[in-house]
């Protein structure tokens, strides 16, 4: 005969009333019971993968990550996880400016999560982070690659589930880590490789986005270099119009990342992000595309590559800049970089024959060169499901009330008429007709002074110029024609 289930020794301080009650609440936590009231997802793997392939634009995707372990990231949990393992943190200063603020102008440090939220929350304490008031600085860290910093505690993995997106077998492994203050911001840039997806865990991070179809009027640039972004010379927020007047004709799809939803960031599309909460920690993943779409990519950043190493390598009085990224490990030799650049036009040649290879290359109203995928119209007839569950990142100009911002610094905002966008014949401030310039004159026309004349052309100013992702894009094109089997 079983013995009988004894009570707790606290039950004997209850009434059966309660004890009643408690085993009710008991049988509602129950694992079964709560697998039964777990929401189920709007859109399943297979759906989501199908949006994904037919988004043009960037959108938002609600209700798609309940259950994911990784929500309880905050940096709280992760100061737990990561006890006193040191990482790098990024920090800016708190100036409004009309200059982006590039991370070879930042200060960096090694310090702690914990030590980061203390300074936040003005302790005593914060290790490295006492030189710099929190006041006056914000800080990032950023670019934390998953695998590397759980190396020890690879179970962290699977607490991302990018397989309900669509794409098997994807977790924290490829995933990357962002934890920042108030303030905390990227540079205006886009990826040259592939698409994003972001999950925002904790705070909110507001997103500025310009589509590939404004590059020119967002003045790319590869100084500082990375190796796949391409960086505006424009503070999106606080925009000089005087030096850069075409960027007024740019327009701004904004958008409020709040925790649980998941941005998707289409390919070439340009980025500035800020964290608006007092601590924000987001986790992304670059997806990559078609083989030949992002082969080709990798060609045109090993010719960038190669180009902007020899000529900042060079000695000259005005390469003593801060060219190179702290995200650049080292610089490489110009032996090292041609080898980087036969092995990415032998990956593209090895793929073999592309069926599609006979098609002429597809190229843009001003003549520049499409990569596959990059642009390629949908059907009128797909209808995406945009609604509760799926919400496009609209333009400042599709939402009433709100402008593009104007440089409060100049006596005169630049009208349309005279910016040059939309097809205006346009006028510079000093009278100059825009449309006998390119894209190039006026990046080289940047560090003019207003009514001194021109200054010298410097090696930026010529670099801008050669590695334009326009010029890259046609020597990509003919690298591969020549080289690579004309696959492009």
């Amino acid at each position: 005969m079983s013995k009988p289930k004894k009570e707790p020794k606290w039950s004997s301080y209850m009434s059966e009333s309660t004890k009643c009650k408690l085993r009710a609440r008991c049988v509602i936590v129950d694992p079964q019971a709560m697998a039964a009231v777990t929401p189920i997802k709007p859109f399943s793997p297979e759906e989501t993968r199908w949006i994904l392939d037919h988004l043009q634009h960037p959108a938002v995707f609600l209700n798609m990550t309940q259950g994911w372990p990784v929500l309880h990231w905050t940096a709280q949990h992760l100061s737990g996880c990561l006890q006193d393992r040191l990482i790098r943190f990024r920090l800016g200063r708190r100036e409004a400016t009309n200059a982006p603020l590039f991370e070879t102008q930042c200060s960096y440090i090694e310090a702690t999560v914990t030590e980061l939220l203390r300074w936040t929350q003005h302790q005593t304490d914060v290790g490295s982070f006492s030189e710099y008031p929190c006041s006056e600085y914000w800080a990032y860290a950023d670019y934390k690659y998953i695998t590397t910093l759980f190396h020890d505690q690879p179970s962290m993995f699977e607490d991302v589930k990018w397989s309900e997106f669509g794409f098997e077998g994807r977790d924290g492994k490829e995933s990357t880590l962002w934890i920042g203050t108030k303030g905390a911001n990227t540079p205006c840039h886009l990826d040259t490789y592939g698409c994003n997806l972001v999950l925002q865990v904790q705070g909110r991070k507001r997103w500025h986005l310009f589509s590939p179809e404004d590059s020119a009027k967002l003045y790319p640039t590869r100084i500082p270099y990375e190796e796949s972004s391409v960086f505006s010379q424009v503070h999106v927020l606080h925009p000089d119009l005087r030096k850069f007047p075409q960027f007024q004709g740019a327009r701004a799809h904004t958008v409020t990342l709040e925790p649980g939803q998941v941005l998707y960031v289409p390919m070439h599309w340009w980025h500035y992000v800020e964290s608006i909460d007092p601590i924000t920690v987001s986790v992304n993943s670059w997806i990559e595309l078609e083989p030949e779409v992002d082969d080709a990519a990798r060609v045109s950043e090993a010719v960038t590559r190669t180009v902007v190493c020899a000529m900042k390598s060079a000695p000259s009085g005005d390469n003593a800049d801060a060219w190179l990224n702290p995200t650049e490990e080292e610089k490489l030799s110009h032996e090292e970089n041609m080898q980087y650049l036969n092995l990415a036009v032998s990956a593209q040649r090895k793929r073999g024959p592309d069926p599609r290879a006979t098609q002429p290359a597809k190229r843009d109203s001003c003549g520049r060169l499409k990569l596959r995928g990059d642009g390629v119209k949908v059907p009128a007839s797909v209808r995406l499901p945009f609604g509760r569950h799926l919400i496009p990142v609209k333009s400042q100009e599709d939402e009433p009330g709100k402008t593009v911002p104007e440089d409060s610094s100049c006596d005169a905002a630049v009208s349309p008429e005279e910016d040059g966008s939309a097809g205006a014949k346009g006028k510079h401030t000093c009278g100059a007709d825009l449309t006998q310039f390119s894209s190039c004159d006026l990046a080289a026309d940047r560090g003019n002074n207003q009514g001194s004349g021109p200054s010298l052309i410097t090696t930026n100013d010529l670099l801008d110029c050669l590695v334009h992702p326009d010029i890259m894009s046609r020597v990509t094109e003919l690298l591969l024609e020549r080289h690579g089997g004309g696959h492009l």
